[in-house]
C-alpha cells in the first residue's frame, strides 16, 4: 500500500484535501442533515467530517482499520480490520470513508457494520469512483486502493444485506496540487454535475440495514480488541 494512504491527516491540510472536504462535507450533511441523539461512528478516516454531527449526536466515534492507521495521530481508536470493537446493535449511523478501498476484506468489514448497526441503522459509504479522475492519480488517498463503479458498490452492499436507497457522485474538480488551480472548485462541481454526471471522483451510497434476510455469512469473531493511543 502506498505511503500516501498513511498520510490522511496531512492530505486534509493540502490543497486537494481542502477541496475534497469543501465538496464532501455539505454532500454528507445532505444525506444526514440531523442526527439528534444518535450513536454515530466514522470508520476509515472520518475525523474531518464527524464535526458535522458532533453537536447533536449522543456519541461520535472514530475508528481506524489497521491498514489505514499507520501514521495517524490521536484521537482515533485503531481496530483490527475485520473486528469492530463494539457490541451488537450499538450504532444508529456509520460513515465509511477511506475504508473499503483499503481493507483486504471489504465484505467482512461490511458484515461487521451490519452486526453493530441497529435494526433501523443506516450506512453511508464514500469510495473512489472507477471512472473519476481522482482514482487515476496516486498523490491522494482516493487514488490508492480499490476503486468502485456504481454497480459494484451496490452489489457489494447487497451481498452483505444492505439495501442501497440513494447514490450520488461528487468531487468533479480535478485533484490539482495548487490552491490557485483549485480556486474554481465551485464551477467544476456545477459543470461536472450537469455535463459529466458519471465522472465524479467519488461515489456516495446510503444503504439501509436489511433485517429480514438473516445474518450475513461468515464467522463473527468473538474476541474484540481495540488499541487506544496513549
Amino acid at each position: 500500500m502506498s505511503q500516501e494512504v498513511h498520510a490522511l491527516p496531512a492530505f486534509y491540510t493540502s490543497p486537494p484535501g481542502e477541496a475534497a472536504r469543501w465538496v464532501l462535507a455539505p454532500a454528507l450533511s445532505g444525506f444526514w442533515p440531523e442526527l439528534r441523539g444518535m450513536e454515530v461512528a466514522a470508520i476509515g478516516w472520518g475525523q474531518p467530517y464527524l464535526p458535522l454531527w458532533q453537536a447533536e449526536a449522543a456519541r461520535c466515534l472514530a475508528l481506524v482499520p489497521e491498514p489505514v492507521a499507520e501514521g495517524v495521530a490521536p484521537p482515533a481508536a485503531v481496530m483490527p480490520e475485520l473486528n469492530l470493537p463494539l457490541p451488537d446493535l450499538s450504532l444508529d449511523r456509520i460513515l465509511l470513508i477511506h475504508a473499503l478501498e483499503h481493507v483486504e476484506r471489504p465484505d467482512a468489514l461490511l458484515r461487521e457494520c451490519w452486526r453493530v448497526l441497529r435494526e433501523n441503522g443506516r450506512l453511508l459509504v464514500v469510495v473512489p469512483n472507477r471512472l473519476g479522475w481522482w482514482s487515476l492519480t496516486d498523490h491522494t488517498p482516493f487514488g490508492q486502493g480499490r476503486p468502485y463503479s456504481r454497480g459494484q458498490i451496490k452489489r457489494l452492499l447487497r451481498s452483505r444485506l444492505f439495501t442501497v436507497e440513494r447514490r450520488e457522485n461528487a468531487l468533479y474538480v480535478p485533484p490539482f496540487s495548487s490552491r490557485w488551480a483549485l480556486a474554481g472548485t465551485r464551477l467544476w462541481e456545477g459543470a461536472g454535475r450537469r455535463l459529466f454526471p458519471r465522472f465524479g471522483g467519488v461515489i456516495l451510497a446510503e444503504a439501509r440495514k436489511e433485517v429480514l434476510g438473516g445474518l450475513p455469512t461468515g464467522t463473527v469473531p468473538k474476541r474484540r480488541v481495540v488499541e487506544m493511543p496513549v
